[in-house]
């Protein structure tokens, strides 16, 4: 596949999506590999992004805000594309963030419902930033998902990520940073959660029934401790409680020395007490870049199914390259945001068969 032929793809946000996609899965290995390639890859698709944006800035001032919607969506991914590309610690990537959040402010001049920055108080601590993409009205509430940046990831950058996922979903979206989550105690952690799901809860174009939360990185444990102490949450993509096993795994193996049959069955235990106490379904990205590995996770999978809970396993692409390991984050977040949106229509369908015991809802596999 040429570089013209993106490079051509002008405000269909559909075909600029999968031409990403295609391009993080057959990245360059022969011409153009190692650091020097890797610029120059960097370079094209920041180039992409900016045309799109001026595409977008053409649109608006000739009255077309679909065109032009579209066109600063395709940008934020074009734009994501080069950040994954970019060291987390070269300038690039620093300058590229700056535009994710340009984007994002000419957003506002578009969308019917546009987005914003709220300020969610919790009880004795500081008012929590976050940013907000509406979709619903009070006459047709709509899901809601939290979602929580990885490490070293700001709101805003998983914001400008997330709006072209999200995009004709009628579901909304409210970003946290995993700094302002995770420097926080335990139980104050999931208090802020908390707090964030009674702001949704009380907006009339919200389905307070219909909540779910997205934890990325170590912020998929933050998830796994929410979901399992707010019993509002609907569905919930975590770790499913993995990341703290292997911590109570390594101490236990270091305090028995590793008695055979010791930490097997102390962690059976602790996989079939968290079981019970997440109660809604539970998506677990394994394997790839994240905390998770794909064979604890088939392990967890295995136990929840065998006590009847609904855990379902997500394997991200992750392509190695000379540029180094590059998650396809387009195909797997359209995987993540399709299964919440199942599971949140599946959650909306059994609240309103309540005493009809003879339906059952089916699980997606």
């Amino acid at each position: 596949m040429e570089y013209a032929g993106w490079c051509n793809v002008r405000g269909d946000l559909w075909s600029a999506r999968r031409a990403a996609a295609a391009f993080l899965d057959n990245l360059p290995v022969e011409e153009n590999s190692g650091a020097i390639g890797r610029q120059n890859w960097i370079a094209r698709w920041t180039k992409i992004g900016d045309e799109q944006s001026l595409l977008g800035d053409l649109n608006i001032k000739n009255g077309a805000f679909d065109e032009a919607t579209e066109a600063w969506l395709c940008a934020l991914t074009a734009f994501e594309v080069a950040r994954r590309l970019a060291d987390e610690e070269d300038t690039q990537s620093a300058e590229i963030s700056v535009k994710v959040e340009v984007g994002i402010q000419r957003l506002k001049s578009s969308l019917v419902r546009q987005t914003e920055q709220v300020k969610i108080a919790p009880c004795d601590q500081a008012e929590l930033l976050a940013y907000y993409l509406p979709a619903g009205d009070p006459d047709v509430p709509v899901p809601a998902i939290i979602c929580i940046s990885m490490e070293k990831e700001t709101g805003p950058t998983l914001f400008g990520r997330l709006l072209p996922v999200v995009f004709g979903r009628r579901m909304s979206v409210l970003v946290i940073s995993h700094d302002d989550v995770s420097h926080q105690s335990r139980g104050q952690s999931e208090e802020l959660l908390s707090c964030c799901l009674d702001y949704l809860s009380n907006r009339p174009d919200i389905d307070a029934a219909r909540i779910g939360v997205f934890g990325e990185g170590l912020s998929a444990a933050l998830a796994t401790a929410f979901a399992a102490s707010d019993r509002r949450i609907a569905a919930a993509v975590c770790d499913g409680g993995l990341w703290n096993w292997a911590r109570t795994r390594a101490a236990i193996s270091w305090i028995t020395n590793d008695v055979d049959g010791v930490v097997d069955d102390v962690m059976s235990a602790r996989r079939a007490q968290l079981t019970r106490q997440l109660t809604c379904p539970i998506l677990v990205v394994a394997g790839g870049r994240g905390i998770v590995s794909l064979s604890e996770a088939t392990q967890l999978q295995a136990d929840c199914l065998a006590a009847g809970a609904d855990l379902d396993l997500a394997l991200p692409r992750i392509v190695r390259s000379p540029a180094g390991e590059i998650e396809n984050f387009i195909t797997s977040d359209d995987s993540i945001f399709g299964w919440l949106e199942h599971k949140l229509a599946c959650s909306s369908a059994c609240v309103t068969n309540i005493g009809q015991p003879d339906q059952i809802i089916g699980r997606d596999h």
